[in-house]
Parts: structure tokens; sequence; C-alpha cells
């Protein structure tokens, strides 16, 4: 490629899955429903009322799947246990054939040379557990260890890439600030509660895995995007937009990284969260790490909104400003300087563990059987240059997973969007490799084989 950007050429290239976003055999073989389960089953919660019953049906296609990737030239792969698949109470006694799921994929995955990277929690708690309070629980900090305990003790002789949680910022604030996923609560209490109780997870579950995997690197993964004021007509913030986008930075960016990996919260939310805190509480989060996972798209615009719970809720961004299909900011300068600060403030390794492009199209195949989309392609040609620019500045980035390898179940928005490198007919379950996985593919092979861009 002749305009491949400058990467060592031992950096890291992967994709991104997750377990209820592609699996599908939701109700084979022992396993149990998830909250995610149960919020696709209330009316109006997901477009066109879908769910991940079937998705990719990737339990029943990974051989293939795992074949795709090899094809092209993964060098590892992040996905996701379901938790309910391997212990569908949450908790007691195991489900022996969704263990032997995830054995066959990590074999499958060692025989063609792509590492596995296993993330323990992508936002699907056993239904059972909510039954009991679920994270609101503070007991669900010891459930999540003994998950933990099991998935190192069965798959820790062969996988090393450990994450504890996936995206925290996220699935809390939307399933118990906003309402807007599952389990579908808004109530400030329960959400601090499950924030302090899910950084307790996160602790104890990176204590098992030190104990229980030699030699395990382990991370966790955040969502980190500038948060910014919605500016008004006249160009400029309202002072009240200005101090809800600060509130709503420090639940969205640092009210988990803080307190793992800094031993406090942050200072707005510190005071109210107080009250779940107990002695000794802070040093069992702030276990050691060896990387810090980056989930990255855009910036996001807050604002002033009295009709949710903590105040602040999504502002627009400036008409000017260029968006994705989707709506979604386009910032490839967002993400740079996004990397810059996380090496700066937590001064670990940096991979970039989902990053890529949205679209409401169906992205069909054109007569010779090719899916074009260059909007796609364009998209992670910025922003892996972004990434280099980074790089070049001091940023210490060791990786990147694209998200998504497949278009996939995308939570509340169903399936109508399309995040994938490679299509999914949801009718046939076919794959066709985009133009965007070809793109990727051969940036793969130029820094990594031929060299080409390596950094002096």
């Amino acid at each position: 490629m002749a305009d491949t950007p400058a990467f060592p050429k031992d950096f890291l290239w992967g994709a991104s899955t997750s377990a209820y976003q592609i699996e599908g055999a939701a109700a084979e073989d022992g396993r149990a429903p998830s909250i995610w389960d149960s919020f696709c089953r209330l009316k109006g919660r997901v477009d066109n009322g879908e769910s991940g019953d079937v998705a990719c049906d990737h339990y029943h296609r990974m051989p293939g799947d795992v074949a795709l990737m090899r094809d092209l030239g993964l060098q590892a792969y992040r996905f996701s246990v379901s938790w309910p698949r391997v212990l569908p109470r949450g908790r007691g006694a195991v489900n022996d054939k969704g263990l032997d799921f995830y054995d066959r994929l990590i074999d499958r995955l060692l025989e063609h040379g792509i590492e596995p990277w296993l993330c323990l929690y992508h936002w699907d708690l056993p239904q059972a557990l909510h039954d009991l309070g679920g994270w609101a629980n503070r007991d669900s900090a010891g459930w999540f260890a003994d998950y933990a305990a099991l998935c190192a003790r069965r798959y820790g002789d062969r996988v090393k890439r450990w994450a504890t949680f996936n995206e925290f910022s996220v699935f809390t604030l939307f399933g118990y600030a906003f309402g807007w996923g599952a389990p579908s609560i808004a109530d400030r209490a329960t959400h601090l509660a499950v924030i302090h109780h899910v950084n307790l997870a996160h602790g104890a579950g990176v204590d098992v895995l030190r104990a229980l995997v030699p030699g395990a690197s382990i991370g966790a993964v955040h969502s980190v995007q500038p948060m910014r004021p919605e500016a008004g007509p006249s160009g400029f913030a309202r002072p009240e937009d200005v101090e809800a986008a600060a509130l709503f930075d420090e639940h969205w960016n640092w009210a988990f990284p803080d307190p793992q990996l800094r031993a406090h919260y942050p200072p707005r939310i510190a005071a109210a969260i107080e009250p779940f805190v107990k002695p000794g509480d802070m040093a069992r989060i702030a276990r050691p790490l060896d990387w810090f996972g980056l989930n990255h798209y855009a910036p996001v615009y807050g604002r002033r909104d009295d009709s949710l719970i903590w105040g602040f809720g999504f502002g627009s961004p400036p008409p000017e400003m260029p968006r994705t299909d989707i709506g979604w900011p386009y910032d490839p300068g967002a993400f740079r300087d996004t990397l810059l600060d996380l090496t700066r403030r937590y001064r670990l390794p940096v991979y970039v563990t989902e990053n890529g492009f949205g679209t409401k199209a169906d992205e069909t195949p054109d007569a010779d059987g090719r899916v074009l989309d260059d909007a796609r392609v364009a998209y992670l040609r910025d922003y892996t240059g972004a990434m280099a620019e980074a790089l070049a500045a001091g940023a210490d980035v060791r990786g990147y997973f694209a998200w998504s390898l497949f278009d996939n179940f995308e939570w509340g928005g169903g399936y109508g969007t399309r995040f994938g490198l490679v299509r999914v007919d949801y009718e046939t379950q076919a794959r066709i490799p985009k133009e965007s996985a070809r793109w990727y593919a051969d940036l793969i092979r130029a820094v990594s084989i031929s060299g080409a861009g390596e950094q002096a």
C-alpha cells in the first residue's frame, strides 16, 4: 500500500465482536436468558422488535468464521464469553456444552495463528442474577469473581490476554440511568451502587486472573470520547450546558478508569458515591493492569436535560461538523488526541479495542458480488492515519481491533445499523467480505509482512 502510515512492524491488528451480538443459539445447549434477552422482549425497546436470538448464528458457524479471520490476516480476535451460556444461573452449576463451545473457538483460533483476547463481560448479565439484584447487589462482585475463576481455570492454559469488562460506563449509564438498555432502570441510587459494585467486580476479577493464569496480560475496555458542551445558535455554549457536559464527562469517561488506575472517583461524583464505599474498597478496585483498552468512535456533545435523572443528556454537534451515516461526528483528530491524553493520564500501553464505521445502508453486493463500502474504507484510512500521528507524537499504542468483524445485532438499533467488515445476509447467513475487509487485510499485510510503513 503506497499510502501505508507508519506503524511498528510488531503492531497488533485484530477485530472485535461480542457474544450476544453474534452468537445466536440463545436457547440452545443449556444457555439461559441474559438481561438482554429479557430486554428484547419488551415492546418498543429494540427497533423492529428484533433480538439476538439468531444474530449471526456464529455458535453454529464458528469454524467458517475463524477461517474468514485467517483469510483476512487477522493476528488477534477479541470476543466475549456469554456468562449465561457457561453458568446458566450465573453461579453454581456449570454448563459443559457452553464451556465446550469456547474451547473449540479458542483452539480453532490458535490453529490459525490468531491470538485470542477474551473479554469476560460484554453486557449480558444472567437474568437469574439480575433477579437477585444484579449489579445493584454488592454480592455481584463475588459472583463475577467466581465466573472469572471458572473461565481462568478452563481457558487460562491457552488464553493469556484477558479483559474484565467492556465499556463499563455505557452499559451502566444506558441500563441504570437513562433506561435505554438492559435492564431498563433509571434511578440515581441504583446507578451509583452499580458503578461501585462493577468497579469492585473488576478488581476482584483482576485478582482471580493474576492468581490462576500464569503470564496473564490483563486490561479493561473503556469507552473514552471527548465530551464537549453543545453550542447554541450563537456558537457559544450556555453555562448550564457546560456544567452538564462536565458531569456527563465524569460519568462517561472517568467513573471507571480513575478508580481502577488512580484509586479515586472523579470529583463531581465522588461525594454522591461515597455512601456505597466501604473501608478498603478503593484498594480492592485499583489492581495493577497491563494495558488500557480503548473503544473510540466520536466526540460526544452534552447538554442540560432535566428530563433525565442526572440532568445531562446528548446534545447536537455543530452543524458544520462532518458526520457519519448514523449521525456520529467524524473527527479523526479527536481520536489522535484521545490516544495521547490516555498515554499521559494513565501511563499504560493502549490497545484500541473498538473503532469503526456504522451505516444504515444495507450494503448489498453489486453485479460482480462485491460490497463497495467506500465510506467505511475512508473512515478506516482516516482513523488509522490519526492513530499513526498519535504514535509519532508519543502515544503508546500497541494494537488496533476494528469494530466489527461482522454486521451484527446492534443493541437497541437491532439489525438496522451495519458496522461489519464482513456483510451478513441475515436471511441466509451468507458472509461476504466488503471492500473495507480487503483494505484492512492489505494494511495488515503491508505493515506486518512487507514491513511497509515501519517507524524509524
